[in-house]
């Protein structure tokens, strides 16, 4: 399921809030039934989908971390 432009924006002030960063972007995916993807900035960081079990909603964060972005630190 994808999200609507209402739940993307509800979705997107919840992770600002949350993390205290108003960088966050939620945007719509490319591609038919393709999840919303995350930003922070113009970095892409993961990818939401909409989840629905037993007449219940749920959204699911899925976020890679590559061995490059932690030799970093």
């Amino acid at each position: 399921m994808t999200l609507t432009p209402d739940e993307m924006s509800k979705v997107q002030t919840y992770l600002q809030q949350l993390f205290w960063n108003p960088e966050i972007n939620v945007q719509t995916g490319t591609g038919k039934d393709a999840p919303a993807e995350v930003y922070v900035g113009k970095e892409f960081i993961g990818v939401i989908y909409k989840n629905s079990d037993d007449g219940e909603i749920s959204y699911d964060w899925n976020m890679s971390i590559l061995p490059e972005d932690i030799e970093k630190f």
